[in-house]
């Protein structure tokens, strides 16, 4: 079990190193955007990133999860083929939607945007076909296990965006063109790169694609699913953008900016599980794993929420100009909303481990009318913060449906006592922290903070940790 959580947290380590780097460098750079943009050109960037993300899971045709799957079910001397076949596959789908795209980016625009700005969706189209091919590409890496190549390429990614964003954005003034191209001429050059390195398993299969047939069987399914899941992410800014006003849709984008700690944490989370959640081949093993991973998963985003939940405020002062300062309001419930979705995935990768994919889509379809409905209600009367209460909603029903849907395919024996205890713990510390502490004032930062540093202790003195956890933490973080 110990071997088993080193590699997880190595893995997520590995993947999310550029990440962590990129969080890093928006600390320095997001005063500088939200500066040099308006909150309207920032809420127009950020929507097309938005829609970018979710037309590349429509493109990928499920090929992405069915291709982690598949790999370890496939023979040493069949692997390459079947990379290649994933590879090329994508590679087809993206090019010739870039091309359809491109001639029709003016009635596009209109459609996404509400106005016309050929140019800007021309910008976003590229930007869908360097993103999609280099998360296959990325996926290549990750089956393989080569932490190495992927920390390289994606630290070069991270690196050339920001160099050209800055550029484009702040010394040129080019706007919301300058803020999407920026991010994905780095990201098309970093693909050719790893086409480079990976060119034994990128392009046309020889003696003709391997598993093409079974692995759409597999993915496919999943494709409405994480659409639908992503569409959370567009349908609450669309909303915003179409009946507030895109300065109310920048606001609510720079609150998921600011909440950039858990989306770390679930990304890498996401990158590193389900390599590893698969590659387990002893089911009882896998079922032991799978319960208490799910257990260490919420305290530890959870405490990340807490943290934000707590100190938000000065998290938007500090890294925000003044204007933006509103977005703090969201923060809080939007950083909820993206750690229940790592909670999802361990749901869907119980589906994926029994090879059935078709139960997700039940769940993330009853959470978009969840969300939809709650924008209606909430967002009214109480702004981006009821897109954010929202979003957690939709989260909630998901995760209540995927497991009566999932639970008979792969009994996984959580552990509800202790889950119990930690959701307790955390949410009395943040809410109670947030209802009767200061808001403003270095004495309120500071008593928040504590309060804060001292949820490890509490969770200790409680007796939330068993003896064999204690020793393992300590040898982990020795490590």
């Amino acid at each position: 079990m110990r071997s088993l959580f080193s590699r997880l947290v190595a893995g997520g380590a590995s993947y999310q190193a550029a990440s962590v780097l990129s969080a890093l460098l928006a600390l320095v750079t997001l005063p500088l955007y939200t500066r040099a943009l308006t909150r309207s050109q920032f809420g127009v960037a950020e929507t097309l990133l938005t829609f970018i993300i979710l037309a590349s899971i429509l493109l990928r045709l499920g090929l992405g999860e069915a291709f982690v799957r598949f790999w370890f079910q496939t023979s040493e001397d069949e692997r390459d083929r079947l990379a290649r076949t994933t590879t090329a596959t994508v590679l087809l789908t993206t090019s010739v939607a870039a091309l359809l795209a491109g001639v029709l980016a003016g009635r596009l625009s209109e459609l996404l945007l509400g106005f016309e700005d050929a140019g800007l969706t021309r910008i976003a189209v590229f930007g869908l076909w360097a993103f999609t091919n280099l998360e296959i590409a990325y996926a290549l890496l990750r089956v393989d296990e080569r932490r190495r190549t992927y920390l390289v390429a994606s630290l070069a990614n991270v690196v050339l965006t920001v160099a050209l964003t800055v550029l484009l954005v702040v010394v040129l003034d080019q706007g919301a063109r300058g803020y999407l191209l920026g991010n994905y001429a780095a990201s098309a050059i970093v693909l050719l790169g790893l086409w480079w390195t990976l060119r034994g398993r990128v392009g046309v299969p020889a003696g003709g694609a391997l598993a093409l047939r079974p692995m759409l069987r597999f993915g496919v399914p999943t494709v409405p699913a994480d659409a639908t899941v992503f569409a959370l992410n567009v349908v609450d800014r669309a909303y915003i953008l179409r009946t507030q006003s895109a300065a109310a849709a920048g606001l609510f984008s720079l609150s998921v900016k600011l909440a950039t700690a858990v989306i770390l944490a679930v990304r890498g989370f996401q990158l590193a599980w389900p390599p590893l959640a698969y590659s387990i081949e002893d089911d009882e093993q896998a079922r032991r794993f799978y319960a208490t991973v799910t257990t260490w998963y919420v305290v530890v985003v959870g405490f990340v929420v807490a943290g934000l939940t707590l100190l938000g405020r000065w998290v938007v002062r500090l890294l925000a100009a003044p204007a933006y300062f509103a977005a703090h309001e969201a923060l809080p419930w939007v950083a909820l909303g993206w750690a229940m979705y790592g909670l999802f995935l361990v749901l869907v990768t119980i589906g994926g481990r029994a090879n059935i994919t078709t139960r997700t889509f039940p769940a993330a379809a009853a959470g978009v009318a969840v969300n939809v409905v709650a924008l209606v209600a909430l967002v009214g009367p109480l702004g981006i913060k009821g897109a954010g209460i929202a979003l957690v909603a939709a989260y909630a029903v998901m995760l209540v449906v995927l497991h009566l849907l999932t639970r008979r395919l792969f009994t996984v024996p959580f552990e509800w006592g202790r889950l119990a205890h930690a959701t307790a713990l955390l949410g009395i510390v943040a809410v109670g922290g947030e209802l009767l502490l200061p808001t403003s004032g270095a004495g309120a930062f500071a008593a928040r903070a504590a309060l804060l540093v001292a949820l490890p202790a509490l969770f200790a003195v409680s007796g939330f940790m068993r003896p064999a956890e204690r020793d393992g933490l300590r040898e982990l973080l020795s490590r």
